[in-house]
């Protein structure tokens, strides 16, 4: 693979679309109760580092696949981690619940960290720490407060 990942802009293109569908359909759904200025700034920074790092390989910091059939390990773990990804869309789409929040800021995370760890992309490793990070707990923090609210 060379400076273009392919497989990592089809693979973004893929959780994008419910999240564009669902933001259009449900604005409300997106009300963000977490205050912490630093988390957030930090998960937008870990979402659209991934983003460019799943798509993007610079050399010196992207050592490619590291051992033998990880390009089949890479498809089966990214085929697997989108069809719960998508699967968690289709059973919580109008749903209020914590499984919701879960399912939909721990799948992307793992398949932007399993990314990275088998591509031996640094940047990707490091952006999608910072962004499972903070994006898992502010998800999980907006969840709780909107059941709270009602």
């Amino acid at each position: 693979m060379g400076w273009f990942n392919y497989y990592g802009l089809i693979i973004l293109f893929i959780i994008l679309i419910p999240n564009i569908v669902f933001s259009i359909k449900h604005p409300e759904s997106f009300r963000n109760f977490y205050s912490n200025r630093i988390v957030i700034i930090l998960e937008q920074i870990g979402r659209f580092g991934s983003f460019i790092f799943m798509i993007i390989n610079v050399p010196y910091t992207y050592f490619n696949f590291w051992f033998d059939d990880a390009l089949m390990v890479y498809f089966i773990i990214n085929t697997i981690l989108l069809i719960i990804y998508l699967v968690g869309w289709i059973i919580c789409w109008n749903k209020r619940i914590i499984l919701r929040s879960y399912l939909l800021s721990i799948t992307p995370s793992l398949l932007f960290f399993s990314s990275g760890i088998l591509l031996l992309n640094v940047p990707l490793i490091v952006f999608s720490l910072v962004f499972a990070y903070c994006h898992i707990r502010i998800s999980i923090y907006n969840a709780k407060m909107m059941n709270k609210e009602g």
